[in-house]
């Protein structure tokens, strides 16, 4: 029997421990036995922001050299692709792939991506998501390998495997399904509808460098030394979560696939190969998003709604701006969804009532300067 997920050390991204590690997190899955000569094989990347590998917040091309080597070797077609916030243009998905090291790529057996066209899904067997625009290159692949990075992420506390999914989602089209399901419950349950959609052959996460704090963009390296692979997204987030400290009702993602029984309460329900216990970071600095009690229900008594709301006044996190890193570029009201945010003597100002805390403003600030708040009491809630 197939393990649901396989965890095996990956200390460094050379192409001898990258090509191990592989092997070895991939052989109990049945290895790539799967793969036939002219097989076309989409690998999705993260791909978030023009960022260096070594700032650990894209997918790294040392693991994905190996990877697309080994494909190459059983004679598949190999694409390597992700839609970034931004512009779906060749020259701007240029510019990020030329920053994040994926030229490499081309070296080593496999092409980028540059078919940058739009096509609209219809899927009446989504929960909330049921007609969407994605990027067109993914209906070219027999088969797609979600190929992630484990990070924290102001919205849904960490993204991996099932968030990563994402990025098939054009990037001007991005900040519309964030205004479309401002609710985190509703946004985490259209990712899932996009797994669902999709459904990934194999999910491999780059967890040999991760990032903490200021997730997923603006955080800081933490070396965890890990390289983990499923077939189910999902089964392999839950794993990721505990290894970064997170709950699972801490991740709204884990909570919608638990929803539709795609994951079992706990990963100790999971049969696992490797020891993620030797993997663990206890002082992981991560993001917690206030948003696990929305999960509990909403209430059919007025009373509870009411509960609620307070609870939620009280506990839901939002972007805050450090005016002394702030450079005044604007990027965080370009990128804001519902339009909450202003420019007023060269610094931003966030409109509350307006704002609904999707924190595309905290992803995409180029300086860091935009960070996760969470209320004082929030904070006396932990100790």
């Amino acid at each position: 029997m197939k393990p649901d997920v396989v965890i095996a050390p990956c200390t460094d991204y050379s192409d001898e421990t990258t090509r191990a590690a592989l092997e070895q997190v991939l052989a109990p899955l049945g290895g790539l036995d799967w793969v036939s000569t002219g097989m076309k094989v989409v690998i999705k990347v993260n791909l978030v922001t023009a960022a260096k590998p070594e700032e650990a917040a894209t997918t790294h091309p040392g693991l994905l050299c190996s990877l697309v080597r080994m494909l190459a070797e059983r004679g598949a077609d190999v694409v390597v692709g992700d839609s970034p916030g931004g512009l779906y243009t060749a020259a701007y998905v240029g510019r990020i792939y030329a920053a994040t090291g994926m030229k490499a790529v081309e070296q080593a057996g496999g092409r980028l991506n540059q078919n940058f066209e739009e096509r609209e899904a219809k899927f009446p067997e989504g929960k909330v998501c049921r007609q969407f625009r994605y990027t067109a290159y993914l209906d070219d692949a027999d088969a797609v390998i979600d190929f992630c990075k484990l990070k924290t992420h102001g919205m849904m506390a960490m993204t991996c495997g099932a968030k990563n999914m994402f990025g098939a989602i054009p990037g001007t089209v991005k900040p519309e399904s964030h205004f479309r399901y401002p609710d985190p419950r509703d946004f985490a349950r259209m990712i899932v509808d996009l797994d669902e959609y999709f459904k990934p052959w194999l999910t491999i996460v780059d967890a040999v460098e991760c990032m903490e704090g200021n997730g997923p963009t603006g955080g800081t390296p933490r070396h965890m030394g890990a390289l983990l692979a499923g077939e189910s997204p999902h089964k392999v987030d839950l794993v990721c979560a505990g290894l970064i400290g997170l709950k699972r009702e801490e991740v709204p993602t884990l909570e919608a696939a638990l929803e539709r029984g795609l994951i079992p309460a706990s990963a100790e329900e999971l049969v696992v190969e490797g020891s993620p216990a030797a993997f663990v970071i206890p002082d992981f600095q991560r993001i917690i998003t206030g948003n696990s009690h929305l999960f509990r229900g909403d209430g059919a008594s007025l009373r509870r709604r009411i509960k609620g709301a307070v609870m939620e006044k009280l506990l839901t996190q939002r972007p805050q701006v450090k005016p002394a890193e702030c450079v005044g570029c604007g990027m965080c009201r370009k990128v804001c969804p519902a339009g909450a945010i202003v420019m007023r003597g060269g610094k931003p100002r966030i409109n509350r009532k307006k704002c609904i805390r999707c924190f595309c403003c905290q992803e995409f600030c180029p300086k860091s300067a935009m960070v996760v708040h969470r209320t004082a009491v929030a904070r006396l809630l932990d100790h």
